[in-house]
């Protein structure tokens, strides 16, 4: 790797893990929203956030592609129905956060990853390695010991998993980048959202006009404070290897699940621990499996390569260098 090369990944790890860090401290600001109610909190979030990022992709230049997914009710379908899953991903989140279940939101997001390679056997026919049915048979009997010890299913981790599991599932098939496909799905729901709050506005029960300043004023942050991370997600991502962000996705879950244990003080019993237990050992299966079989392709890669060069050699020269190779 060149000095460049070098540097555009450092730049990328640190914009990865300052979004998951990001992601993991949500926490402490949405506790700073606790009295206003969480389905108006979303709405703000989606309303500010169009707002946010319609001018900062007009300023990029990226509404051409915009354009084109408006004017196909295929994608548009596509979006409308990843903004419902990111929205309902967004009000379980939030509610769970101000109504002390911090600790299970962590749980939700250590999921997604299995759940990930649940969706795609089972929605994109993906074959599976034999590491990740273990995994995926680990997570499912923490979920399963927790029911059989507490009495209940993690419903607030589970919804979370699946929300954000299947919204990244249909992300993965649309057309647009982050911020463009972000803009998208606000615009299409952010009409929703207005007249909520202008309701809520109307019949003085919303937070804007009624709620202290200092909580209007961080309401009126929402749209930043969504947007921000996902534009450090994207710069990273384009820099980096998937396995990296892979093993960098689990700052998130573990800084939320230490605010929840050490901050907040939430009841971690013998049962819970051994359920996330259980999960955990899930996780490093499926991440040393994952960073393994890439090992073991690069290494394959690398050997043809030398091969083909080796070749090359034999028969006169290397590329470039014997006017017969094209």
């Amino acid at each position: 790797m060149n000095s460049l090369d070098s540097q555009a990944s450092t730049r990328g790890v640190l914009a990865a893990l300052t979004c998951y860090i990001a992601w993991g401290i949500f926490p402490l600001y949405w506790r700073l929203l606790a009295e206003v109610d969480a389905t108006e909190l979303i709405a703000h979030r989606l309303f500010w956030t169009m707002l946010f990022t319609v001018p900062l992709l007009w300023w990029r230049n990226g509404f051409a592609a915009v354009y084109e997914v408006f004017s196909s009710g295929r994608a548009l379908r596509l979006y409308a129905l990843s903004g419902v899953l990111l929205t309902l991903n967004w009000l379980v989140f939030v509610w769970a956060i101000n109504n002390g279940h911090v600790i299970e939101t962590s749980l939700g997001y250590f999921l997604v990853p299995l759940v990930n390679i649940a969706l795609g056997w089972s929605v994109l026919h993906e074959r599976l390695r034999k590491a990740q049915w273990v995994a995926i048979a680990f997570a499912a009997a923490g979920v399963g010991w927790q029911l059989i010890l507490l009495g209940r299913l993690p419903w607030i981790a589970l919804a979370l998993a699946i929300t954000f599991g299947t919204y990244g599932l249909l992300r993965k098939q649309s057309p647009l980048g982050s911020l463009a496909g972000l803009t998208v799905e606000t615009l299409l729901l952010a009409p929703l959202a207005g007249a909520f709050l202008l309701w809520r506005a109307v019949t003085e029960t919303g937070a804007l006009g009624s709620a202290p300043t200092g909580t209007q004023l961080i309401v009126l942050t929402t749209g930043v404070v969504t947007a921000l991370p996902l534009l450090l997600f994207a710069y990273g991502a384009r820099r980096l290897k998937l396995s990296t962000l892979g093993l960098l996705q689990y700052a998130a879950p573990t800084v939320q699940f230490a605010l929840g244990v050490w901050y907040y003080h939430e009841g971690f019993s013998l049962a819970r621990a051994q359920s996330f237990s259980l999960i955990w050992i899930g996780l490093i299966i499926y991440t040393t499996d994952a960073l393994w079989t890439q090992s073991r392709g690069n290494h394959m890669g690398a050997t043809a390569t030398n091969c083909i060069v080796k070749t090359k050699v034999a028969s006169g020269g290397i590329l470039g260098d014997d006017p017969r190779v094209p």
